[in-house]
């Protein structure tokens, strides 16, 4: 059960699943298959152009459009409302504009776990399509996001958040001390990410 395999041309996409890869790792054999602008891509989006071409040996390009960007950081334009997105920096700076601005709408807003991944998916959505934005839209969907009622959906890509959540909330009395320790390893295991697999794989090896 314990991890073996190694990233290679002729691994099935199941192995590929079952494995835990780190970003380094990703971008590497993502170059080396010949995915384009390899080094540019978030590694959820060289995970699934690498499934593709497990399952079918062909290499397809990347959609978002947001990939070349121009020289100059809207950083350095300087950060207004009406200043449109060309390219974005995630960095400390453009997160506490954010915050500010959208306090300015929302004084008594209460900042929701997930809403930076959901924020940054909708941004690249929305440059996908064509649409020009300003990081005016980008605050207004930030309130939005933060205004939504309940838990968000889980996201698939994101497996140690995802396990991490299910752990504290289906093993008794767990700490997070404890919950890490379980993901560092099922990291190691030829099994699927995921909470349910550990807990099987769990109690097979407590009943032998």
């Amino acid at each position: 059960m314990r991890k073996e395999i190694t990233l290679n041309k002729s691994m099935s996409e199941s192995d590929f699943d079952n494995g835990y890869w780190y970003a380094f790792e990703i971008k590497a054999f993502a170059k080396e298959i010949g995915i384009p602008l390899a080094t540019k891509l978030r590694k959820d989006e060289l995970e699934k152009l690498i499934k593709i071409f497990l399952r079918t040996g062909k290499v397809e390009k990347p959609t978002r459009k947001n990939i070349s960007k121009s020289k100059i950081k809207d950083l350095d334009k300087g950060l207004t409302l009406n200043l449109p997105i060309e390219n974005y920096t995630s960095n400390r700076v453009t997160k506490d504009f954010i915050l500010k601005e959208a306090l300015k709408i929302a004084p008594n807003l209460k900042r929701k776990s997930g809403v930076s991944y959901r924020l940054n998916r909708w941004r690249e959505e929305q440059i996908n399509k064509g649409k020009k934005i300003t990081y005016g839209d980008l605050v207004r969907q930030y309130v939005k996001l933060n205004q939504v009622e309940g838990k968000f959906e889980k996201v698939p890509v994101v497996r140690y958040i995802n396990f991490l959540s299910e752990f504290l909330a289906k093993e008794k009395n767990a700490s997070r001390q404890q919950g890490v320790a379980a993901w560092n390893e099922l990291k190691k295991l030829n099994i699927p990410k995921t909470y349910d697999a550990w807990k099987k794989y769990y109690k097979l090896r407590s009943m032998g």
